[in-house]
């Protein structure tokens, strides 16, 4: 138990935690992760305290079933669960997976809504009935904790959604998910809808309804909690609400919305709060989707001040301003604690105290990188030390890595990249001009890994202040319908922009040798 959870008052009612940042928002275009970042969030989020994590899709691909089945192996205290659609195959694969689990969860799902069932199912409302009762109970052959999801339950006529949840629930679902699929639906019919299903269906005390919501509107947090009033008991969510389209309600901002409002929100979880910050910028940094700096609870400025108005009653009492302290996600002030001086047992202290834990070869490369850090840089606060770790996780399997750059730029053209880069252990090298010096590094690559994606995105910002701040660069590459986005740091800007771009093209490749294999498989 967490120390939040032993300080929750006996009067508040239990609610669920379900994470579906590995499912759910691996969805989110050009969030893919690798299998060593799926581990390392899903060692995160059962350290602090999430009851559900929604690990993958098992039939998806065979990378999907092992990192499903590694993180059932691994998992501690966490259930793990496989989405598997209304179908055989779909939902043995799914069991298979989640087998090795202490606790496995299979969670299915089908359509209901008129518009679903007539433009995607191609089914009458009976057969959907049918396909519910006999694929739920398939599932229950398999494991005893079944979740059965309505898909479009927000857009399902009332009578209907009841039929539906009374036969899941009698064919063996021990959990009822009501999602707001397309993020339409309002506060108050959200609320309403579970307090309906809930009267209505005779069975409905046999099982735990939980909300699902997305933000094509902006409510999907607000949509949450009033499922939770409405009587739901567990809440599907996503570190930083990434997702499809808009994203999902944020795991942070639920959790801390039932905390700082617990006088409102009689509710309790399970999470450990002080840990929300660490697991947002390591789910940010396996997905290289930065988090915007006025995001709720876990961005830049959430805890900053900057009106003087502000600061004059911060500087008074710091509750004028502030609902929460810094502390209580786990914000702490940067530090200067680390130099070119410190060793390996200082430099692993730091990691233990940032949440890091590393294998030892992933240790001694992310040290032998602090010191060479150290040599450029005076002072090396933990956001250095955060962007380091992160990009050595990141790309320890890469087949292509950068040796050396040399650039020549400035206001007399043309600009000039001399690279040499490591593919598979053969060293290349190549010099090329461009219109600016990364354009010029772009084509550099280009002409070292001849490639077809296009570069949709290009983006620079400093680690922390100060002139000699490492750069840390995005990259977002597109090729046919596959898009995948990484990041680069380093103090050099045009270094930090080729290591993005390079660690975007490994992600490209590593899914087309994925792709190719199971093809290959197949035939």
């Amino acid at each position: 138990m967490t120390d939040q959870a032993a300080r929750t008052p006996s009067s508040a009612e239990r609610v669920l935690i379900f994470d579906t940042t590995l499912r759910d928002g691996e969805q989110c275009p050009g969030a893919t992760m690798t299998l060593e970042e799926k581990l390392a969030v899903a060692e995160m989020l059962d350290a602090m305290g999430v009851d559900i994590i929604e690990a993958g899709f098992p039939i998806a691909s065979n990378g999907d079933f092992e990192a499903v089945a590694e993180i059932a192996r691994r998992s501690k205290s966490a259930v793990i669960a496989g989405l598997a659609r209304a179908i055989p195959a779909d939902i043995a694969r799914a069991g298979e997976a989640v087998r090795f689990a202490r606790r496995g969860r299979i969670h299915t799902f089908v359509s209901t809504s008129p518009i679903h069932l007539a433009h995607q199912m191609r089914k009458t409302e009976d057969e959907v009935l049918e396909i519910v009762l006999k694929t739920v109970a398939q599932a229950r052959d398999l494991v005893e904790d079944v979740e059965w999801s309505a898909m479009d339950a927000t857009r399902t006529p009332i009578d209907y959604l009841c039929r539906c949840v009374e036969a899941a629930i009698r064919a063996g679902a021990t959990t009822i998910n009501l999602p707001d699929t397309v993020g339409y639906a309002t506060p108050d019919e959200y609320r309403a809808m579970f307090r309906a299903v809930r009267e209505r269906v005779p069975n409905s005390d046999k099982a735990v309804f939980s909300v699902h919501c997305h933000n094509d509107l902006g409510l999907a947090v607000a949509n949450s909690l009033a499922g939770i009033e409405g009587g739901a008991r567990q809440i599907e969510c996503t570190i930083n609400g990434i997702g499809e389209r808009a994203g999902n309600a944020a795991l942070e901002e639920i959790v801390m919305a039932i905390k700082t409002r617990a006088d409102v929100l009689p509710y309790a979880t399970g999470i450990d709060t002080t840990q929300l910050v660490r697991a947002s910028k390591l789910v940010a940094g396996a997905t290289h989707f930065p988090v915007q700096y006025n995001k709720a609870i876990v961005g830049r400025n959430a805890f900053a001040h900057e009106s003087g108005i502000h600061q004059d009653g911060m500087l008074k009492n710091q509750t004028t301003y502030e609902i929460m302290t810094p502390e209580s996600v786990g914000v702490h002030k940067t530090s200067l604690v680390m130099g070119k001086h410190s060793g390996r047992a200082a430099f692993r202290s730091k990691l233990d105290d940032m949440g890091y834990r590393l294998s030892d070869n992933q240790f001694q490369d992310a040290f032998e990188r602090f010191k060479a850090l150290a040599d450029r840089k005076k002072h090396v606060y933990d956001e250095d030390i955060e962007a380091l770790v992160d990009e050595n996780l990141a790309t320890a399997h890469d087949r292509i890595k950068l040796v050396s750059l040399t650039v020549v730029a400035g206001t007399r053209g043309p600009q000039r990249a001399t690279m040499k880069l490591d593919i598979e252990g053969r060293t290349v090298t190549e010099e090329v001009d461009g219109n600016g010096p990364v354009d010029a590094v772009f084509n550099a690559i280009q002409a070292l890994v001849p490639h077809e994606a296009a570069l949709e995105l290009y983006d620079v910002h400093a680690v922390t202040g100060g002139s000699d701040a490492q750069a840390e660069v995005s990259v977002r590459l597109r090729q046919d319908d596959r898009i995948v986005t990484a990041r680069g740091a380093d103090p050099d800007t045009l270094v930090a922009s080729a290591k993005a771009y390079l660690a975007a093209l490994n992600k490209l490749m590593a899914g087309a040798s994925r792709l190719h294999a199971q093809h290959a498989a197949a035939e």
